[in-house]
């Protein structure tokens, strides 16, 4: 038996939630009716001082199996959904995992440049307060795209569990949560399309932590998110925090390029003095508690404070601001290893940046060339079958193939044990029904429709220019004027945007009873799966050797699931074999090659709209014309039927695992 495990279980069609939502609860305010816990007072929370700056920061569940009974699983393959589906042999070693406090490895390949050499690395972390609100990802994603970020560290996300989701234009989300179902902390990093193929581990430590690994041109990159508890919390929580943070960080890799970001609640102040190789001169403020925990963390694990280093401004250093406007801070941070202190160029507080939160986006530019795996020799999009139900459509697929599969049948190096080869006709096969595919049919359009109305955008742009003017105000008077008219665009923002999604709802809800109407089950089944929610980001329980003992390196991983495999799929003869009584008579089996007609019915028995194998074809490639079909692989089948051997691709089955619920 040939084996294929695929890991990575989320499915290639991304849902509306994962597109503009949390991933909790797709159904939202038209099925379930999620309230959040109060917002704190945050200045009051803090305990923070005034501070008055000085005049001057797929295949679904497959298995194929051989003709032979006896055949064993012998080996497996992890590697991600939107990996080629390759032989172990011809795999580096990777595995991706879910589960709380679990590292995840991702498959690495040959590598190619994301970055080019000038291009630097744009690192952005923001507090964005909440992302467990309608449509809130979407802004999110939209002012990461305005500043041409590579990575976004979140803190606050206030999204529950752990889970890795895709956005309908590209992006790859990670993020960790708490698992007692309450929606605050919480911690997340977004990815730019394309990058996700860098990443080589991620590990949700926490609601506090998250942990991931990029693959660099020359050192690999580990970024650790952070959400560290606020000044006035227990000092046994804050104790706890850097414990993590410290066991996390001795995880890394001595040669990577470290940085530790994100809402560490610390005010470091300006004063270095014995913190030289710390910190730099231009910090906010006077130190706090959180502050000297940070310094003292950083001194002991050789990092610097990046936004200390760089004499901007102070309204481009000020991370923070209360509600009043009056009390301002710097309190987001980002810190790299000292090694690599002359690669971080720049760190600098962004103002224009606006999802209605009292933060501001800090971003960093790094000199650090990252590296993808290359996928050029894959091609995993979807051919659009649905285009053969429009007959000139139709006619000219079965016109291609006919000219594709005769062209080739008459070439002239078609030797006589080429044409005995199974491999070789398969190839031929194949080869025709893709070409012609992508030729009239073309790919799938994954993309989904975005449900914010611009209208709801044009509201988002005002709250925006709102917020600016809030910043760069000086008069107490006009300042308590924008605020409050700030507030008034944020509920408004808030309000259009649940009106669209209601709308989207109900336009949903249009389509599945027009669909019921015309007894379409496929789009009925597909829509009220989305309306309620069933499409989610999947996690599974940890991998745990048979001691129980968690497993985190891909190798173990792969040698736990060979075990499981081959325990559960190739179970030994039973030591008593069963007493199975005779037949009275013999049944009748054909054992003559398969004749074109039963080619043709068996072809016509096929069912559509079924997920294709690894060779991406359907079913509706070769039922477009049964007759010719058969023709086409009749040659093959007899081949293989004769000579009792068929093609390797046959041997090879995808098994895609599905957590268990509760598990």
């Amino acid at each position: 038996m040939g084996l294929h495990l695929l890991t990575d279980c989320y499915l290639d069609e991304v849902s509306e939630l994962e597109c503009l939502d949390n991933p909790e609860s797709y159904a939202g305010e038209s099925l379930v009716l999620s309230v959040g816990p109060p917002k704190p007072d945050r200045s009051k929370d803090r305990g923070q001082t005034r501070y008055d700056p000085p005049p001057t920061c797929r295949f679904s569940i497959g298995l194929t199996t051989l003709s032979c009974k006896n055949a064993i699983v012998t080996e497996t393959a992890t590697n991600n959904l939107y990996n080629s589906r390759k032989r172990l042999s011809e795999c580096p070693q990777g595995a991706y995992m879910n589960g709380s406090g679990e590292t995840r490895k991702e498959a690495t390949d040959k590598t190619k440049e994301v970055l080019n050499a000038k291009t630097k690395t744009r690192i952005g972390f923001w507090n964005v307060r909440t992302m467990f609100e309608t449509g809130k990802l979407a802004q999110v994603i939209s002012e990461m795209n305005r500043y041409n970020l590579h990575i976004l560290g979140v803190s606050e996300s206030r999204w529950t569990g752990t889970g890795r989701l895709r956005t309908n234009t590209g992006e790859t989300v990670l993020h960790s949560g708490r698992d007692d179902n309450i929606h605050t902390e919480g911690v997340a990093i977004v990815l730019k399309k394309g990058l996700e193929k860098s990443l080589m581990e991620w590990k949700p430590v926490n609601s506090r932590l998250i942990r991931i690994r990029l693959r660099g041109r020359h050192n690999n990159l580990s970024i650790l998110q952070c959400y560290a508890p606020t000044n006035d919390h227990e000092e046994e929580d804050k104790d706890l925090f850097y414990e993590q943070l410290q066991a996390e960080l001795n995880e890394i890799p001595r040669h990577d390029v470290i940085t530790l970001m994100g809402d560490l609640n610390a005010k470091v102040g300006d004063d270095n003095n014995g913190a030289e190789r710390t910190m730099g001169k231009f910090g906010c403020g006077s130190i706090n508690n959180n502050g000297e925990r940070l310094v003292e963390f950083c001194a002991s694990n050789d990092l610097v404070i990046g936004g200390t280093l760089f004499n901007h401004p102070a309204i481009h250093r000020l991370t923070w601001y209360s509600p009043n406007g009056r009390d301002k801070n710097q309190i987001d941070h980002i810190a790299i290893n000292g090694i690599w202190r002359g690669s971080l160029l720049d760190v600098r507080v962004k103002r224009g940046a606006d999802v209605g939160s009292d933060h501001l986006l800090v971003i960093a530019n790094i000199r650090l060339k990252l590296r993808r795996t290359d996928q050029r020799h894959a091609d995993h999009r979807r051919l659009d079958v649905n285009k053969l139900k429009d007959p000139d459509v139709k006619r000219s697929f079965i016109i291609q193939i006919r000219n594709r599969f005769q062209a080739l049948s008459d070439q002239e190096n078609n030797t006589q044990q080429e044409m005995e080869d199974t491999n070789h006709l398969w190839n031929q096969v194949k080869t025709t029904y893709q070409e012609a595919g992508r030729t009239i049919l073309g790919h799938r359009n994954e993309r989904h429709k975005d449900w914010i109305s611009q209208e709801a955008w044009q509201k988002i742009e005002e709250r925006k220019d709102i917020k600016k003017k809030v910043l760069s105000t000086k008069s107490e008077r006009i300042k308590t004027q924008q605020q409050q008219a700030y507030r008034e665009a944020d509920r408004a923002v808030k309000q259009i945007i649940r009106h669209d999604k209601r709308k989207h709802l109900e336009d949903m809800a249009t389509q599945a009873e027009e669909a019921a109407y015309k007894g379409d089950q496929r789009t009925l089944y597909k829509i009220t799966k989305q309306v309620c929610g069933k499409f989610r980001s999947i996690t599974t329980a940890p991998i745990k050797n048979k001691e129980g003992q968690l497993l985190t390196s891909e190798t173990a991983q792969e040698a736990r699931w060979t075990e499981h495999f081959n325990e559960v799929l190739n179970r030994p003869a039973p030591e008593t074999e069963p007493d199975i009584q005779e037949a009275e008579k013999d049944l009748y089996v054909a054992t003559t090659p398969r004749t074109k007609e039963e080619i043709i019915r068996a072809i016509k028995s096929l069912r559509n709209n079924k997920a294709p194998g690894p060779d991406f074809l359907n079913a509706e490639l070769f039922k477009s014309d049964p007759p010719l079909a058969a023709e086409i692989l009749l040659p093959l089948l007899t081949t293989a039927w004769n000579k009792k051997e068929i093609p390797e691709d046959w041997n090879e089955g995808v098994i895609i695992k599905i957590p268990k619920k509760g598990t």
